[in-house]
């Protein structure tokens, strides 16, 4: 193996431009992916020489083969692929519609699993013994209303990671998830800009501050590192101590 290339989807900001920046600081060139064509080359443009940028729509499964093709080809193979994708689009659940909950699925899920299907199958071509990461959530394991579709997707993001490591381990391909709690990005700017609600997601967070997307990255890097080369199947949760909370005051 002459270089290690990381894959992170939905990275043209946020938690995935996180995951970027810290596997290439880790050595790795890295594919950077999104929905968001400008944004994404942008990305990659800051993070600097032989990184890449490629648009894909991870709802899609024509277009991820279609990206791992142009990465092979291009680049070479997949040897650490970050799951980080993903959607929410809330909704009241008597009125959610089948249609969301099937969008929100495919990104999510199948789009996971599709990557996941199709990166594991070069490693094994090639006997690489890489690394994937999927982005899960503390709502894998607790839940809020207004969310039914992604609560359902991270949790099965969980059990996929459980499953696809078992597949894996007798090639040595590590398989590991990280689940975020309350994250200073773009979807939290609501909360940040509500003292209200800021209070009420501080009152459910033992450390008492949101965590940056760059704690997030820092772990998926050490996820796909050899730090963790005996990690697998595990989810990690970065969450300032939320789920281990059994009651706010």
């Amino acid at each position: 193996m002459t270089q290690k290339i990381a894959l992170v989807t939905g990275a043209a900001q946020g938690i995935g431009y996180a995951c970027a920046e810290a596997l290439a600081e880790d050595g790795y060139r890295v594919v950077l992916s999104d929905i968001q064509q400008d944004a994404v080359m942008a990305a990659a443009e800051t993070l600097g020489d032989g990184h890449l940028g490629m648009v894909c729509d991870m709802g899609d499964t024509g277009q991820i083969t279609a990206m791992f093709d142009r990465v092979e080809q291009e680049l070479g193979p997949v040897t650490a692929l970050v799951n980080n994708a993903g959607i929410a689009l809330p909704g009241n659940f008597l009125d959610y519609s089948l249609e969301n909950f099937q969008k929100v699925m495919d990104v999510n899920v199948t789009g996971v699993f599709a990557a996941s299907q199709r990166a594991a199958r070069t490693m094994v071509e090639n006997s690489i013994e890489g690394a994937i990461v999927n982005m899960s959530s503390i709502n894998a394991v607790v839940a809020i209303p207004a969310i039914p579709a992604y609560c359902a997707s991270k949790g099965g993001v969980m059990q996929l990671t459980k499953a696809m490591s078992l597949a894996l381990a007798p090639h040595n391909i590590r398989v590991n998830a990280v689940g975020p709690g309350s994250i200073d990005t773009e979807m939290m700017a609501g909360v940040n800009a509500n003292p209200e609600a800021m209070k009420m997601a501080m009152s459910r967070t033992p450390l008492q501050r949101m965590g940056s997307a760059r704690e997030i990255g820092d772990v998926v890097a050490f996820l796909a590192s050899e730090k963790a080369s005996y990690v697998t199947g595990e989810t990690i949760y970065v969450d300032g101590g939320r789920l281990g909370l059994n009651y706010v005051c």
